[in-house]
């Protein structure tokens, strides 16, 4: 199993723990941002592979900032893959 932690940047979380096991996401923790949001965001991806989360969470905005918590997990899984 592969973990990752991810400083954010441009949004209210600080970083984001990340477990991956064989291509899936097995969970994503986020330190700080808005509780209820990101632990939706969190079950959702659990069980979802890597590169259908990049898909469905990549371009997401929060009000007017350039990116959001979700698209900050999706940045994370892009690195994550090209680090592979």
């Amino acid at each position: 199993m592969d973990k990752i932690t991810y400083k954010t940047s441009g949004v209210c979380s600080r970083s984001i723990d990340i477990e991956i096991e064989d291509g899936i996401v097995v969970s994503a923790k986020y330190t700080g941002g808005c509780h209820g949001n990101t632990q939706g965001i969190s079950a959702l991806v659990a069980g979802m592979s890597v590169d259908e989360a990049i898909k469905r969470l990549s371009g997401i905005r929060c009000g007017f900032k350039e990116t959001s918590c979700p698209d900050q997990l999706a940045t994370a899984l892009k690195q994550y893959n090209a680090s592979k």
